[in-house]
């Protein structure tokens, strides 16, 4: 039952668009009709059902809007650069579609300095703030949202320059500039060797 239910949840993600996972295992238990269930399939269990799902039903169309994504994140990141950013979420992992939006976590001690930037360079803005843990206790950081080129918006949180090097950084979840180099290198050599 918990493969149905991520198989029919990375169906929801992929074709409605739904970005909120816990929303698709919910309506996928209902449309399955176990509603009720305790045993909804994890994040992680979606997610390779949603990579199954389009290999075998959007291998022509998701590749290159998956490029695109990344090709702006990289130049956001580039923009970026003195803050170390990392690109995180479904862009990275490969999951995303052309409602996902693209995250970037910065790091400084200075919680106006990326503010500064923004507004030195003209970019328009929307800012806000993130809640995240921080040393074990919730914390408020500030955040900014940009629209790419191609009207994808940039979400961007600013953590203390001290959680960089955290041990919850891991390349399968988070990339620096030189890691989402590698990945679209790999990824434009894939799609270079089969243009299908």
């Amino acid at each position: 039952m918990r493969e149905q239910l991520a198989h029919q949840a990375a169906r929801l993600i992929a074709e409605d668009g739904i970005t909120d996972f816990a929303f698709a295992k919910r309506k996928a238990a209902k449309q399955l009709g176990a509603a009720e269930t305790h045993h909804l399939p994890s994040n992680e269990e979606v997610v390779n059902a949603l990579h199954s799902y389009r290999a075998l039903y959007q291998k022509d169309s998701h590749p290159d809007m998956l490029l695109q994504l990344r090709e702006e994140a990289l130049a956001a990141m580039k923009l970026l650069e003195e803050f170390k950013p990392y690109l995180t979420g479904s862009v990275l992992n490969g999951t995303a579609n052309e409602q996902s939006d693209i995250n970037l976590m910065l790091f400084s001690d200075d919680a106006k300095a990326v503010l500064l930037f923004l507004l030195k360079h003209n970019l328009d803005f929307d800012d806000g703030e993130w809640k995240t843990r921080v040393g074990g206790h919730e914390e408020t950081v500030p955040s900014y949202t940009l629209t790419s080129d191609s009207d994808a918006q940039i979400h961007i949180i600013v953590m203390p320059e001290n959680t960089r090097h955290s041990g919850s950084r891991h390349p399968e979840t988070h990339a620096d500039i030189s890691a989402l180099e590698t990945l679209l290198a790999g990824q434009s050599a894939q799609l270079v060797n089969d243009p299908s």
